[in-house]
């Protein structure tokens, strides 16, 4: 087997199969990280709301190093392929954009994203112009020998309503033609939209699960090629987390702890070789 076949890159695009979805866990920390591949992920992506957090903030509010930092952490935890949301790639520029690609690149991992969000509530997608600018820089780079990265496009501009599905795909297909490797447009829940960004984008395409959105299988049958869930499994840990605290606060009982046997299982099953 040759190098370039057996990077984390290569590793990680050949497991997008449209109608056979990679199912991407977005992992918060080293624990998290080495349970999801004791569980059998194939690949981890990093969460930038469930990392921010672990440091008591909120999405958006951590900077590039401490991102970087963190991505690098869980690179180094398993070796499954690591694929990195870093949110609009810090910059508004194409040069640091590609700057943080480079960066990113160094660090190890396997794929990287970049969003069209600019940060702004008042003006909060770029236009297609500077977002097209913005990911060819990033796939200039992603694409160089030495900084090999899957690069993931992602149009926002659903999330925030601002133009309709037509200027989503539009957008999609603008960073495919960039070369983006997989392009991904958060909020889309309707199979038939989905279908058809499928059908209309020609790269492998993300969906992020969202409640009453589509199933697996169901996603699968749209020929989507990998499934993400973003902060919502940290998230979920943030909420169990609370609602033992509030027993014992409030009821004072402790019934929580029978869910922490649980728990304790689990991390020997994922923990206990101390690998």
């Amino acid at each position: 087997m040759t190098a370039s076949i057996a990077s984390p890159a290569d590793r990680f695009l050949a497991l997008h199969r449209p109608g056979e979805p990679l199912l991407l866990p977005n992992a918060w920390d080293v624990g998290s990280a080495r349970l999801f591949a004791s569980l059998g992920f194939s690949a981890l992506a990093t969460t930038s709301s469930g990392f921010a957090a672990t440091r008591g903030l909120l999405d958006g509010q951590v900077d590039r190093e401490g991102v970087l930092a963190h991505a690098a952490e869980l690179v180094s935890a398993t070796s499954l392929p690591v694929s990195a949301d870093l949110e609009n790639c810090f910059a508004e520029d194409a040069a640091g954009v590609a700057e943080t690609i480079r960066q990113a690149a160094a660090v190890g991992l396997a794929g990287a994203s970049i969003e069209d969000f600019t940060g702004d509530r008042d003006a909060p997608i770029y236009p297609l112009d500077v977002a097209r600018d913005r990911v060819a820089a990033a796939a200039e780079v992603s694409r160089s020998a030495g900084s090999r990265l899957v690069l993931t496009a992602r149009a926002e501009n659903h999330l925030y309503g601002q133009g309709g599905l037509d200027d989503t795909i539009r957008r999609l297909q603008t960073f495919a033609e960039v070369g983006a490797d997989v392009v991904y447009a958060p909020g889309l829940t309707d199979l038939s939209d989905i279908r058809r960004v499928v059908s209309e984008v020609g790269v492998p395409v993300n969906v992020l699960t969202r409640g009453g959105g589509p199933t697996v299988a169901e996603l699968a049958g749209a020929g989507v090629a990998r499934i993400s869930v973003g902060g919502a499994l940290a998230i979920v840990g943030l909420a169990a987390v609370a609602e033992a605290a509030r027993e014992l606060l409030e009821q004072g009982t402790v019934g929580f702890t029978e869910r922490a046997q649980e728990g304790a299982a689990v991390a020997q099953a994922a923990f206990g070789d101390g690998s």
